[in-house]
């Protein structure tokens, strides 16, 4: 018999309640997802970065590192590459800053969805234009434009980046494109540092363009472009960028492309102190100049250049080297330049001599040069944080000149030589 007295199963709230569970595991789902996707490695001074480094640009030494090795897409930052190339065909001769580019279809047709000139195929710009809205404006047209003017066609100019790159050590560099537009384009930030010193280093007149807060292309364009290096020194002066200028920042270079995140390589100089910075996947753009300013912060703040060999010093256990045929047998030698480390601030570094390489007598033949390369020496310094050595080589070269000796004064040498030998033979017979 039925029982018509039960009450009917309401519907509603279960199924409200279904919804609101599964609504919550979504939201869940979503926010550990993009914690783990937001996530930064840890580190002693809070960068919210996938990888960073702090590097002594002289040296190289690094000062401070976050994941320093593992290779990411650069985005835009990768133009410090092509920037490199063309200042290394200018300076072989093969380009000319006013040489005339004729704008491919290729460069185009470069995606919208990034920096751009609104280059037209066929438009005719110098070369020196072409670079200024590259390295200040980050425009794509203008990379591929000087890119296919190098190397035919983008990727033509790519296979001569990975050549490059393959040239100077940056092992975890893989270039796909001259812009950095491609996903596939990954580099280290530690390659990324050692690059910037190279390339400051051999092309110091890169900063001429890389300091620059603005420029207009055309006469006809209404504005100029604004340098998205926001930390730039003269942005002091910029109501709606200096709460980002930094002291001595003058280059280098931005990137962003959905899979980099937010990137910056930066440089600041201050007296005898130049530092280069790379921060890769900050969050937003503000933050890769935030975290630069930290990193640049904790380098100026925290370390200074300690000498601990001085230019014309006289080394132990190599005060002379022995050479042939001139006035004298032996010639005093000294250090070409000094001997310096980056280290903490009020602390003494332990230093040691770790390697000593000298020429023969047979390859010093007189007469000798005042300031003649002798050999080398190489200094190791064991940072007592890191617990890594660094090691420092400079030239060891005469202090003073070294003339012929005359062929009386030789023979009578020989003869003396020989009789000498000739004693310490018959003494040995006893």
């Amino acid at each position: 018999m039925l029982r018509r007295n039960k009450k009917p199963v309401r519907l509603f709230p279960v199924i409200s309640t279904l919804l609101v569970g599964m609504l919550l595991a979504i939201v869940i789902g979503q926010t550990a997802a993009f914690a783990a996707g937001n996530s930064y490695p840890a580190n002693s001074l809070g960068l919210e970065v996938k990888s960073a480094i702090l590097i002594d640009a002289d040296t190289g030494q690094v000062l401070y590192q976050v994941n320093q090795d593992e290779a990411r897409p650069p985005a835009s930052m990768t133009k410090m590459m092509t920037e490199y190339i063309v200042l290394e065909e200018i300076a072989s001769g093969r380009k000319k800053w006013d040489e005339i580019v004729t704008v491919t279809e290729e460069a185009a047709s470069t995606p919208a969805d990034g920096s751009q000139i609104y280059l037209a195929a066929g438009d005719k710009h110098t070369v020196k234009d072409l670079y200024i809205a590259m390295a200040v404006g980050s425009a794509n047209d203008a990379t591929v434009a000087l890119a296919d003017s190098i190397g035919g066609t983008e990727q033509g100019f790519v296979k001569k980046m990975n050549e490059t790159a393959q040239s100077l050590g940056l092992k975890s560099a893989n270039f796909t494109s001259a812009t950095g537009l491609s996903e596939t384009t990954v580099i280290s930030a530690a390659d990324l540092a050692k690059f910037a010193s190279i390339l400051l280093k051999k092309h110091p007149e890169f900063l001429d363009y890389s300091k620059l807060p603005s420029y207009k292309f055309r006469p006809r364009d209404k504005d100029p472009m604004i340098n998205w290096n926001w930390m730039l020194a003269s942005n002091k002066s910029v109501p709606s960028l200096k709460q980002f200028a930094y002291d001595g920042v003058d280059g280098m270079k931005t990137g962003y492309i959905s899979a980099a995140g937010y990137c910056f390589t930066s440089t600041a100089q201050r007296g005898d102190m130049r530092l280069i910075t790379v921060v890769m996947g900050a969050k937003t753009i503000n933050k890769r100049f935030t975290e630069t300013t930290k990193l640049l912060d904790y380098g100026f703040n925290n370390f200074e250049q300690k000498t601990v060999i001085a230019p014309k010093t006289v080394v132990e256990k190599a005060e002379k080297v022995k050479i042939k045929k001139g006035v004298s047998k032996e010639v005093p030698i000294m250090t070409a330049s000094d001997v310096t480390f980056f280290v903490k601030k009020g602390s003494t570094p332990n230093i040691t001599q770790t390697k000593l390489t000298l020429k023969t007598e047979d390859e010093l033949v007189a007469p000798i040069a005042n300031g003649q390369e002798v050999g080398s020496v190489t200094y190791t310094y064991k940072d007592p944080e890191t617990g890594k050595s660094i090691d420092k080589t400079v030239k060891l070269i005469t202090s003073e000149e070294v003339k012929k000796g005359s062929w009386w004064r030789l023979l009578f040498r020989a003869i003396g030589g020989f009789f000498g030998s000739l004693f310490r033979g018959i003494v040995d017979l006893f």
